[in-house]
């Protein structure tokens, strides 16, 4: 069952903390997040190197600021499977102190409406199903599509562009620029 999209309206966050587009001058700030929240180990990641053959959509991608400071940050890449195009979101990131404010959720369903609104007819990630269907993903049927590496079949999760009507692409995932 395919749960509907929700916009970015439906997840607020405290009224200290604002969204906005992510500019290259966020690049060494948003790099220093994914350093704290993830660690040394996301480079070996295979979405990692997936989003390193794909050209970043600064465009679509946003940061959350709280009194100046970097708490999150979502990042959005071109991919393409099989024949059929869309975006890779990801990694989303949030301070861990600032977990609970929202704030992932609303960079989130900020990044897909974005993808959506341009046209993107998907929007692939690798993640825990119960915090990503909230936003309307839901997973790939196993074995659909092909990774550059291993992922557990059960994390890789897909939105699909309710106004574009397209099923769920099959085949290789692959970065286009």
């Amino acid at each position: 069952m395919t749960l509907p999209f929700q916009p970015a309206g439906a997840f607020p966050v405290p009224s200290n903390v604002i969204l906005a587009t992510m500019r290259s001058a966020d690049e060494a700030r948003v790099h220093a997040l994914h350093a704290v929240v993830f660690g040394p180990g996301r480079y070996a990641r295979t979405a990692f190197r997936l989003r390193e053959k794909a050209a970043p959509l600064v465009a679509l991608s946003y940061v959350a600021e709280e009194d100046g400071v970097l708490i999150g940050a979502v990042s959005m890449s071109r991919v393409a499977v099989g024949e059929a195009r869309g975006v890779l979101l990801g990694p989303l990131a949030v301070l861990p102190q600032k977990r609970d404010l929202g704030v992932g959720k609303a960079l989130l369903a900020r990044a897909v409406a974005s993808a959506f609104s341009v046209g993107e007819s998907f929007v692939l990630l690798v993640g825990d199903l119960p915090y990503y269907a909230p936003v309307g993903f839901t997973r790939v049927p196993f074995g659909q599509m092909v990774l550059p590496g291993p992922v557990d079949p059960s994390r890789l999760l897909i939105a699909t562009n309710p106004e574009a009507m397209v099923d769920v692409p099959a085949g290789a995932v692959r970065g286009r620029a």
